[in-house]
């Protein structure tokens, strides 16, 4: 079932996202949802005619790069300002609406970057209902609207912008020039409330609650009760959550593969085992296959060529297990929204490819299963949301994410048990020490790395030659861009001491204050 027919099937009108190239594309859903009502990304050229098919309760017009004035400036359809839905355009999105509305956009004299102080002009609109007449806004733009003719109110303004926000006198249609979406703006979640409570009148359904019993409720619509479901699970919180609901769905006609490809973290496989065993009533079969994928490693250096054999041997591990369980019809993969999104995989949804679907690739269609994907409407804060819905431990929820590879991808040049060893046990120590200092959950992701680097050291009265262990933190709410994390200096300190001191071969260890971009999270 797609996102939007997910969406009507169970009474919720959606909001429709249209995308022009903003980077806070995804988090302007996120805020609508937070807000309880569903929200969907669509393509910026989204046809009228599926627009009318799709009844939203509400457009947002994206920000994006483009000037409206240039030849072949992504565009909407002009008639969806004719269909009587509440429209609220940000910063390009507001440029566009008032361009096709008889405005009129120009480079700015003085462009505006960062914090803004914006005055609100009429404080009793429904759009600013509750918001101080002075705020403090973000903004990021080179042009604005210049004009906007007699058929458009100001409703707010900075000392650079003059119509820093607007409204249509005869139609639902609004702008904000600055970005409610981001945490810059303090007030900017109460005023997309406004728009979806007052303007649109959102009936503010989409909670977690309603979504699992919507998604019980399909899944027992499409399974068959003579026919058995596949789920691997990895130990990360997308896969456990999808295990996990299907296991509420079916039961023991789910079947759990948990394949320990020996490249796990310390504890991991025995953690599995006992969230499963207390949480879950699905089957779950453990393969060891830590020797065939360690033999597929050996002497491989490059991180491409890294994921290429992992994944090979994944799919041939998967395969035979898969096949030996009767009456399995379907496979079931942790697909989260982000991922149809920039996988192109959905037809609604904006058309440029960001990266390759992160599932295995053509497993379902090797093993001739069909493919089950009950989270695919969801953002990975919404997915922890439902794993405690769902009675999963709060160390499985919210652990930090982890490669599909592995430690593979942490563990730079070539993968040996005796150096995975090292890492795994660095890496648990530095966990440790974040959970003691309360940080676990203040960064979004956190391990370490094992460099093909030795240093000279002093232990005692001996001089080593031995390994170093990179350190890494970040903040980020959605992973497309990541800060390095500040940790308190004694945080870091009494982690470095305890790595040096308690794991063999590992004498120096270095903290990564790289962000992303233009690093990655991960170090291949």
């Amino acid at each position: 079932m797609t996102t939007v027919a997910h969406a009507q099937e169970t009474s919720r009108r959606p909001v429709l996202v249209f995308d022009f190239g903003s980077q806070y594309v995804q988090l302007i859903a996120r805020r609508v949802r937070e807000r309880h009502a569903f929200a969907t990304i669509v393509r910026h050229d989204l046809p009228i005619e599926r627009i009318r098919e799709l009844n939203p309760l509400a457009l947002i017009l994206s920000g994006g790069p483009s000037s409206v004035y240039e030849p072949g400036a992504p565009r909407c359809d002009p008639r969806l300002f004719d269909l009587g839905i509440p429209v609220l355009g940000i910063c390009y999105g507001m440029q566009l609406a008032c361009d096709a509305l008889g405005g009129r956009v120009e480079p700015c004299p003085a462009r505006e970057y960062g914090r803004a102080e914006c005055r609100i002009l009429d404080t009793s609109d429904p759009l600013f209902l509750g918001i101080p007449e002075h705020t403090i806004v973000w903004m990021s733009h080179g042009d604005q609207v210049r004009t906007v003719g007699p058929d458009f109110v100001a409703l707010a303004a900075t000392p650079s912008c003059p119509l820093a926000a607007v409204r249509h006198r005869s139609r639902p249609v609004y702008g904000l020039q600055f970005h409610p979406e981001v945490s810059h703006t303090p007030q900017g979640s109460a005023i997309l409330g406004n728009f979806l409570d007052r303007i649109a009148q959102s009936p503010g359904t989409w909670t977690m609650d309603a979504f699992l019993e919507t998604a019980l409720a399909e899944i027992r619509d499409r399974v068959g009760p003579d026919e058995r479901v596949v789920c691997g699970v990895s130990g990360g919180v997308d896969s456990s959550v999808t295990a996990a609901l299907l296991a509420r769905a079916l039961g023991r006609r789910v079947v759990c593969l948990f394949v320990d490809n020996g490249l796990l973290r310390l504890g991991e496989r025995e953690a599995v085992v006992e969230a499963f065993g207390l949480h879950s009533d699905a089957e779950l079969r453990v393969i060891d296959a830590a020797d065939q994928f360690l033999d597929s490693l050996r002497g491989v250096v490059d991180p491409q060529e890294k994921r290429v054999r992992i994944g090979h041997t994944f799919i041939e591990v998967f395969q035979q297990a898969a096949r030996s369980i009767p009456n399995a019809r379907y496979l079931a993969q942790g697909t989260l929204y982000p991922d149809v999104i920039e996988s192109g995989g959905s037809p609604d949804a904006p058309a440029a490819t960001i990266k390759h679907h992160h599932n295995v690739g053509g497993l379902p269609e090797q093993l001739g299963f069909e493919l089950i994907e009950p989270l695919r409407d969801l953002f990975k804060d919404e997915v922890r949301h439902l794993g405690v819905e769902l009675g999963l431990p709060e160390e499985m929820v919210w652990r930090h994410p982890f490669p599909g590879p592995g430690l593979a991808v942490r563990c730079l040049g070539e993968v040996t048990r005796e150096r995975l060893e090292v890492l795994r046990q660095a890496d648990a120590i530095f966990l440790e020490e974040l959970r003691a200092a309360g940080l676990e959950r203040v960064v979004a992701q956190a391990f370490a790395v094992l460099l093909p680097v030795k240093s000279v050291g002093v232990m005692g009265d001996f001089r080593t030659y031995e390994s170093t262990v990179a350190l890494r933190a970040v903040e980020t709410d959605n992973f497309m861009t990541a800060d390095w994390a500040p940790l308190p200096h004694h945080v870091l300190a009494r982690a470095s001491t305890r790595i040096i001191n308690t794991v063999r071969g590992v004498n120096r260890v270095v903290y990564d204050i790289t962000s992303k971009p233009p690093g990655t999270i991960e170090w291949e």
